[in-house]
């Protein structure tokens, strides 16, 4: 299973023990204790799924999904939390969660629902295929790197629409201008789909 998942938690022995359980199951994870520190995480881009906790010691993960969704990003995020007032959780959805965890919760809950959410983000355009974190052309695993990936799985779930720069450069480990059209054309060439550059926002695939 290749899902990187980042998991955002200022409960250190909580996030710790969710990171071990989640790894021992098959996913890649990061943690993040703080806001600050999420933002700084994800800036690197290349997540699969967020779990963030709705109250964090510098801040409040419903802002942080709200930051996400501003910035084009369609990362499946799960929001965990003690609150469990309507009022929080119309919040949290409102915002752009995907799904809302009560605490305290058994690990394997969480990675009931992680499984069900990424198993519906699966999808198919034309002859590419998107399941299980991996992409194929016609039943053939194309072979992309991590931010490859990350690009085109972004661009697929916006067909038809600008993505912008920003969105695409958040996969980067060291975002540039340059290295993003590198892996567009890489992406043309490994997928041979239509992705178009669209003056001064962005790239989009026909």
């Amino acid at each position: 299973m290749s899902e990187k998942i980042l998991i955002v938690e200022d409960d250190k022995l909580l996030a710790n023990s969710l990171k071990e359980y989640l790894e021992a199951n098959g996913f890649r994870v990061e943690l993040a204790y703080t806001y600050e520190e999420a933002l700084e995480k994800l800036e690197k881009g290349g997540y699969t799924a967020y779990v963030i906790d709705v109250n964090l010691t510098d801040g409040s993960g419903i802002k942080l999904i709200e930051y996400l969704k501003l910035y084009d990003d369609q990362t499946p995020a799960l929001i965990i939390s003690a609150l469990t007032d309507t009022a929080t959780i119309a919040e949290g959805f409102s915002a752009g969660a995907e799904d809302y965890v009560k605490k305290p919760f058994d690990p394997e809950e969480l990675l009931i629902r992680l499984k069900a959410r990424l198993k519906t983000d699966n999808l198919t355009y034309k002859h590419i295929t998107y399941r299980d974190g991996r992409f194929f052309s016609n039943d053939k695993e194309i072979e992309l790197g991590e931010v490859e990936r990350c690009v085109l799985l972004k661009l697929l779930r916006n067909r038809g629409k600008v993505v912008s720069k920003d969105s695409l450069l958040s996969c980067m480990k060291n975002p540039s201008p340059t290295g993003l059209r590198v892996i567009i054309n890489t992406l043309k060439k490994k997928t041979n789909l239509n992705i178009k550059a669209v003056k001064g926002l962005g790239y989009v695939v026909d």
